[in-house]
């Protein structure tokens, strides 16, 4: 998939990047003792690799696509997670994976079902409210490279998205709720953000104390 490469086809910066990539699916299948049952290494904050805004994706991987995709959605399934992107595993290209099954219907996040999608060089845009001003809203989240801990995020509650998928169709599409939250939190990964960046920091809990003591919002 391109949309008409930025480096010259086979220059040796794509090569390399597409023998990482290689090395990475390679190491994950062995590591699972069988073809196609790899999961990728989660980096942790703290990786460089967190902090670089990731590549435009111009095709360099080539055939190579398909087979980071599926290992990144095996690894976000086994984390258990709802979004990967790319920088998580290691890999500085603009490509994420998302998928949420949601909850009951009374959830006030909001967590309605994301079907599993991949977006790259996505981009995302607040929706004003009938007020015509963009509403927010604050709750916990976590970050498979930050393992273990939680803080209250206020986002944008609608987001328009816009992407490309795995074949180069565009995507165009109005989120709200915990779906919306996802393409937030997933695009930042690409922009070498985290969602600490933008927490209130004294409601960080651990995951253990979250459930212990419940979600507080507000600590003064």
């Amino acid at each position: 998939m391109t949309d008409g490469p930025a480096t010259a086809p086979g220059s040796a910066t794509d090569e390399a990047l597409r023998a990482a990539v290689v090395d990475l699916l390679d190491r994950a299948d062995t590591a699972a003792e069988g073809p196609g049952t790899g999961i990728l290494p989660i980096v942790q904050a703290g990786a460089p690799v967190l902090r670089a805004v990731a590549a435009p994706y111009t095709g360099q991987l080539g055939d190579v696509l398909p087979g980071l995709v599926d290992a990144m959605r095996r690894t976000m399934h086994a984390a258990p997670g709802v979004g990967l992107a790319a920088p998580q595993v290691g890999i500085g290209l603009a490509i994420a994976v998302v998928e949420d099954a949601g909850t009951q219907a009374d959830d006030p996040r909001e967590r309605t079902p994301l079907p599993f999608r991949v977006l790259v060089d996505p981009r995302y845009e607040p929706v004003p409210g009938a007020d015509g001003e963009p509403e927010r809203a604050a709750f916990h989240e976590g970050c498979l490279s930050v393992r273990g801990w939680q803080a209250v995020v206020a986002r944008h509650r609608r987001v328009r998205l816009t992407a490309r998928d795995e074949t180069g169709a565009p995507v165009d599409e109005v989120l709200s709720g915990w779906p919306a939250r996802i393409v937030q939190h997933e695009t930042d990964h690409l922009a070498g953000e985290l969602y600490l960046d933008h927490a209130r920091l004294r409601t960080l809990t651990s995951n253990e104390n979250l459930v212990r003591y419940g979600a507080v919002v507000d600590l003064g």
